[in-house]
């Protein structure tokens, strides 16, 4: 799947109302570097764990490298999320004008690579670390300055492309029958050692690539095993994970297996809801994937292109993510919301991001045990 899932279930009000609120805070100078004080900032407190949240760290744009001349962004992720933010930067600069072609991150790469060294792209910028190891894989990509790099920590780079956002998988639960000492760390003794029913959404790419990195970290068999048990247990599908935690907030089950922000975007419409937040360690169950951005090698002027991603990293552009979407900012100096852990504080397991891009020997596995997807 190839499309932005966090689109379900998400308010495209909320989502403008705060790349708006953001805007205006920007354009009244209000971001002042690393502070994480309280301030008159007019930085829209929008949804769950937002009251009382100052103005973000990292850097602001107002100290960035101006933007000017055209560019061409070729965007994996959808314009229902990102298209505000996309426009706000835009606007920023009177002599900056953007061209932004949305579609599938995997269509995306492939169009560049038949496209040749007559692509219109000066920017990709995907929803997934696959997608984006895929075109530096085909030679397509070109070199980031050093200083966009050494903004977010070395795991979530490589010399050709940089994530700009995270997403943490998660194991959400029922607030009202079970707290989190309840919840075991472990990924692998579920269900055999969760007293509950529990939900997941298959046929999405989330969940497809949680089961990919179970594959690589634990093997096929052990996989497999996995699938039978949480099967034979009577886990229960959803078309998405939003609807998932749905579920566990109005009592259907009573955990599941979902990208963290589903959990936040309940909360959003339902502050008082039973849910909360468990993740596992080091293992299939707590990785942490990226959407990130690189610069095309035929882009027109590399210098343009790398300070433009270099603006997905602003902390405009950082606490949009977190405010907005519900994603990790990847600036160390932008928190979260919601009173989740750090990046840091995660306990992510040690692998390559970008062997997530093929999921079809992980799907051909899900149907061999009975999967409906």
């Amino acid at each position: 799947m190839d499309s932005d899932e966090l689109g379900d279930g998400l308010d495209r009000r909320r989502v403008l109302a705060g790349v708006g609120a953001l805007g205006a805070a920007g354009l009244a100078g209000c971001f002042s570097g690393n502070t994480d004080e309280p301030t008159d900032s007019p930085v829209g407190q929008i949804g769950s764990g937002r009251e009382g949240r100052g103005a973000p760290g990292g850097m602001p744009i107002a100290d960035m490298p101006p933007l000017s001349g055209e560019l061409t962004v070729y965007s994996g992720r959808g314009e229902f999320l990102v298209g505000a933010l996309v426009q706000f930067i835009e606007d920023q600069y009177d002599d900056f004008s953007l061209t932004v072609r949305y579609s599938g991150s995997t269509d995306l790469v492939n169009q560049i690579v038949n496209e040749g060294d007559g692509s219109p792209a000066d920017v990709f910028y995907s929803v997934n670390a696959g997608a984006l190891g895929a075109l530096a894989e085909e030679g397509r990509t070109a070199s980031l300055p050093e200083d966009v790099l050494g903004m977010v920590p070395s795991e979530f780079r490589t010399d050709e492309w940089v994530g700009t956002s995270g997403r943490a998988r998660s194991v959400p639960y029922n607030t009202d029958v079970l707290s989190e000492e309840d919840m075991p760390d472990d990924i692998m003794v579920y269900p055999d050692e969760f007293d509950g029913d529990l939900g997941w959404a298959p046929s999405y790419g989330s969940c497809q690539a949680f089961l990919t990195v179970m594959r690589i970290l634990e093997g096929e068999e052990a996989t497999r095993e996995w699938i039978d048990g949480v099967l034979e247990a009577g886990i229960r599908a959803y078309p998405d994970e939003f609807a998932a935690c749905q579920a566990i907030a109005d009592g259907e089950i009573d955990a599941a297996f979902t990208n963290h922000y589903y959990i936040q975007r309940v909360l959003d419409g339902s502050p008082g809801a039973s849910i909360g937040t468990a993740f596992t360690r080091g293992d299939a169950g707590a990785v942490f994937n990226v959407a990130g951005a690189a610069v095309v090698d035929t882009a027109s002027d590399a210098e343009l292109a790398g300070n433009f991603v270099r603006h997905l990293l602003s902390a405009e552009a950082q606490d949009y993510f977190a405010r907005s979407t519900f994603e990790y900012p990847l600036v160390p100096d932008v928190d979260p919301i919601g009173g989740l852990p750090t990046v840091d504080e995660l306990d992510v397991p040690d692998i390559d991001l970008t062997q997530l891009s093929d999921l079809e020997a992980t799907v051909d596995l899900m149907r061999e045990a009975g999967v409906d997807i």
